[in-house]
């Protein structure tokens, strides 16, 4: 069995404003990223917010998506990867599919190929890559969910993603490494829509 987690505790300091509140193609960033989990074929689906974001606690719930919340977000992302395992962490969950609300446009094709392979693979490890350039999601096997628990706060998951195997799934999906940062980026992003 797969789980998801989205990662939406970032303090968004780039931004000015919450990211998972955003919007894109008439959905805030967190609403699409849980449809197209959802179409991806995942049900399970956690989004690890702060506690001091109820407009995106309300967004998650009304998405069908389960809220957990991160006091210690600030610590940084680890933090928030570990909250949230924390959560999806029951028997019979074989891996987990882990993502990021600033990466809003990623497909529902590539949620597939990535569940899809990891099935087979005898990484620990997967991470969907564009052209050989690595991003989000990425999968993590329950042969990594101790270490993963057990890293370094300053290094963060990438400690542990170096001392693996890590098999890139190579995609036809360019937004698994566009995400959005800054508000330069969000409208380079959205075009001509409005936000």
């Amino acid at each position: 069995m797969i789980s998801a987690i989205i990662l939406a505790a970032g303090a968004s300091v780039r931004m000015g404003r919450q990211k998972a509140l955003l919007r894109v193609e008439g959905r805030t960033f967190v609403r699409r990223i849980l449809d197209t989990l959802r179409d991806g074929g995942i049900d399970e689906i956690a989004v690890v917010l702060r506690p001091q974001h109820p407009e995106a606690a309300g967004e998650v719930a009304a998405g069908a998506g389960r809220v957990v919340l991160n006091p210690r977000a600030d610590e940084g992302q680890l933090s928030s990867l570990i909250a949230g395992l924390d959560a999806v962490d029951v028997p019979g969950v074989d891996f987990v599919l882990v993502t990021l609300v600033d990466v809003p446009l990623i497909q529902s094709s590539t949620v597939r190929a990535l569940v899809s392979r990891a099935a087979v693979s005898p990484a620990p490890i997967l991470r969907a890559t564009f052209r050989g350039a690595h991003g989000h999601p990425v999968v993590f096997k329950r042969d990594v969910f101790a270490a993963l628990r057990a890293a370094d706060p300053s290094a963060g998951a990438k400690a542990v993603v170096r001392a693996v195997q890590v098999e890139d799934v190579e995609v036809d999906d360019p937004f698994v490494v566009r995400d959005v940062d800054t508000p330069e980026e969000y409208a380079r992003m959205i075009g001509p829509e409005t936000s």
